[in-house]
Parts: structure tokens; C-alpha cells; sequence
């Protein structure tokens, strides 16, 4: 089918006006692309059967002529004719609670080297490859791409390009939304932007609960989400009492020889759930550093050696294999006259610190990874094959 008849046979979506998209006058914060970051709470949104009116205490709502919304911050309710076939996502973190529900990967990311699809390496039958996948960053963001692109829905929280890009206003919003599909997401990575305050943050499973309702996978949601409590009880035995855990200082180091850091603090956001669930100590937060996104500051290693933190966490590495930045970062550190002082270098406890996109299947990886690493455990910690099949829909 062509983009062109699928348009006229399927442009299912229109914005309601349930809720205001809001923010848009707000200034907003210029981050260089080497940067970014991430509350977990609960909220109920649920989806419902095609065939039936139902309404629920959660925010989807299906009628019998098949058409449901669903609500969220800061777009309001989004109502949908059908269930979207195409759509495009704002990052990784979108991008994998897709695939978790059995849908075909988006059309574009943000930034497709930042989508790191290797983290499925060991779940058997799922893959993904965004060698073709569209970046919707190229320099800037142009309004055009998303006619080319032509998805059914936009899982991109609007605010972030009213306020990161210029050249993007309400009407812009406004006229993609109109002529090719509303926008439907909140900026959940990230607890550092000033112009987010004004609005929900969602935990990573509450924002993949209102995921699941636009593509009316329910079932595959509570699957996950009865996987990830199982995580969860997993987590908990492994986490020693709180006055035994280990600092953890986590900074983006942008090349294979650093020697300045973009520091940040462990905060809300989905970027850091990982370690809030590991119950780390934050080496940097009672220090006077100030976290990047409210400071765009960095630090040396004079400054990392006056805080000496047990564990160092680099983000920006993920493209390397642990073999490949022992080489390299740890390498060089090791050879630095100030940065082999530390004691994290002396006992080799330097590693890759994340990504600053993770949805429910990456969050798993990175976890049990990031377990590995500050607690010193071999054991695997949640069953590949039960997210495989979750994903296959078979369960």
C-alpha cells in the first residue's frame, strides 16, 4: 500500500481537546547531544476491547464503533479510530516499550545510535536493526521529515520541541498533528528540564501503561508488568542494608581520553531508575557539583579525586563492549597521573554507566547489569525467554 491511499484509508488520529498542550511560551534549555538524563510512582491507565463500550476509573476509553482514547500529560486525550500501525518515537525509551508490546520498531528516533538495540543480544528471537530507521535529529528537527516519515501517531512529548528547537511553535504542533497524526508522550527520562515542571512526570511502567493502551496490548502489559515486580523481589535480595552500599559517581565522558566530565546526580527520571532501584549512594549529591542539566558544568579528575567515589559510571560508552572500553577509558585512566589515584581505578570498579534512554526490556538488562557491577553477583536475575515470549505473545 502507498503512503499516499494508506494516508486516505487509515488517518485514524484526532487530537481532542481533553487537556491543554502546554508550555510552549516556556524558555526553553539548550543541551549539547552528549548529554541527557531521567520517578517511578504509580497511575492507572488502562486500554479496552475493540468491541465493546467500556468505560474505565483509568483513561481509555473504547466505544463500539472501535474508536478509544487515551490520556496523558501534557497532550490531554488523543482519540484514535484505530489501533496505529506506523508511528514514530521520540527515543530508545519509546522505542523499546514498543517492541515489548509486539509492535514493529518506529519509523525514526531521536537519535537512531542512541536506540541500543544490542541490550536484546540475549533475548532469544527479538531483535531490532535501526540501521534504516530514520533520525529525526539531523542538525535540527524539520516539520517535513514527519510528513515523509507519515506515522499514525507521534510518541513525542511536543514540549520537548517547543522548547528545544527553534523554528517550532504551537501551529507547528498544531499542523502536524491535523495533517498527519497527533502527538502522544511526556519527556520521561529526564527530571532536568525547567520547562517540565509544570506537568506529570511518569515512572517508566506508567508511561508504558498508557503505551499499551494506544496500541491496545494489555494483556502483553500486565505480563511485563507481573515480570518486572518478579525483578523487582529478585533486586531486593541481592541490595544489602542501606549502610552497605556502595557510592556510585556517574558522569558522561565523551571520548576515549577524558579528561572532563558532565556530572550528573541521581534524580527522578527514567534514565536513573536503575540505580534508584539498586538503592546506590549518590557520591555526588552531597558534594557542592552541580548536576549538568541544571549547571551545564563539569568536573576533572583534581575535583573526582577530592570526592574519590567507590564506583565510576560513564555514559556516552555504550557503543563499546566492556573489553573495548577497559581498553580505552579504563586504559587511559589507569595511565593518568591523577585519574590512577582514584580508588575506583585502583580497584578496576570504572564501567559503562547506562544509557539515557531505557524502556521495560533494556531497564531489565541494565539492571542486572548494573547489579553485576556494584554488588559483585554472577547469578542472572530475571528469564530471557519469559520476556521473548511476553513479546511473541506467547504467555
Amino acid at each position: 500500500m502507498t503512503d499516499e491511499s494508506r494516508r486516505s484509508q487509515t488517518r485514524r488520529t484526532v487530537l481532542k481537546t481533553g487537556a491543554t498542550l502546554s508550555v510552549a511560551a516556556l524558555a526553553g534549555c539548550t543541551e549539547s547531544t552528549s548529554g541527557g538524563d531521567a520517578d517511578e510512582s504509580a497511575s492507572t491507565t488502562t486500554d479496552a476491547p475493540a468491541d465493546a463500550t467500556t468505560t474505565t476509573d483509568a483513561d481509555a476509553e473504547t466505544t463500539a464503533d472501535t474508536s478509544y482514547s487515551v490520556s496523558m500529560e501534557p497532550v490531554g486525550t488523543v482519540e484514535f479510530d484505530e489501533v496505529p500501525e506506523t508511528w514514530v518515537a521520540n527515543n530508545g525509551s519509546w522505542a523499546d516499550m514498543g517492541i515489548a508490546l509486539g509492535q514493529q520498531p518506529p519509523e525514526g528516533v531521536w537519535l537512531p545510535g542512541r536506540y541500543h538495540t544490542q541490550y536484546y543480544d540475549d533475548i532469544p528471537g527479538v531483535s531490532v536493526d535501526t540501521d534504516e530507521m530514520t533520525a529525526l535529529y539531523q542538525d535540527s528537527v524539520s516539520k517535513e521529515l514527519f510528513y515523509t516519515l507519515d506515522g499514525d501517531v507521534h510518541v513525542i512529548d511536543p514540549n520537548f520541541l517547543l522548547n528545544r528547537f527553534k523554528g517550532w511553535d504551537q501551529i507547528d504542533i498544531d499542523e502536524v498533528t491535523d495533517n498527519v497524526a497527533p502527538f502522544f508522550g511526556n519527556s520521561i527520562f529526564s527530571g532536568g528540564y525547567t520547562w517540565h515542571e509544570d506537568y506529570q512526570y511518569y515512572s517508566l511502567y506508567e508511561a508504558f501503561e498508557k503505551l499499551a493502551a494506544v496500541f491496545q496490548q494489555r494483556d502483553r502489559f500486565e505480563a511485563f508488568s507481573a515480570l518486572h515486580d518478579d525483578f523487582q523481589s529478585s533486586i531486593d535480595d541481592v541490595v544489602p542494608p542501606e549502610g552497605e552500599r556502595p557510592e556510585v559517581a556517574i558522569m558522561w565522558a565523551g571520548s576515549d581520553e577524558p579528561t572532563e566530565f558532565s556530572p550528573y546526580l541521581v534524580s527522578r527520571g527514567t534514565s536513573f531508575k536503575q540505580w534508584r532501584d539498586l538503592g546506590v549512594r549518590d557520591a555526588l549529591a552531597e558534594t557542592d557539583v552541580e548536576d549538568f542539566h541544571e549547571s551545564r558544568g563539569r568536573i576533572d579528575f583534581e575535583t573526582l579525586l577530592k570526592i574519590d567515589p567507590e564506583h565510576i559510571m560513564f555514559r556516552g560508552q555504550e557503543a563499546k563492549s566492556r573489553e573495548a572500553f577497559e581498553d580505552t577509558i579504563l586504559a587511559y585512566m589507569e595511565n593518568h597521573e591523577v585519574a590512577s589515584q582514584l580508588t575506583a581505578v585502583e580497584n578496576g570498579d570504572v564501567y559503562r554507566g547506562g544509557p539515557l534512554y531505557q524502556g521495560p526490556i533494556t531497564n531489565l538488562v541494565l539492571t542486572e547489569r548494573a547489579a553485576h557491577q556494584v554488588y559483585d553477583i554472577d547469578e542472572q536475575l530475571f528469564d530471557r525467554q519469559r520476556v521473548a515470549d511476553i513479546v511473541n505473545g506467547e504467555f
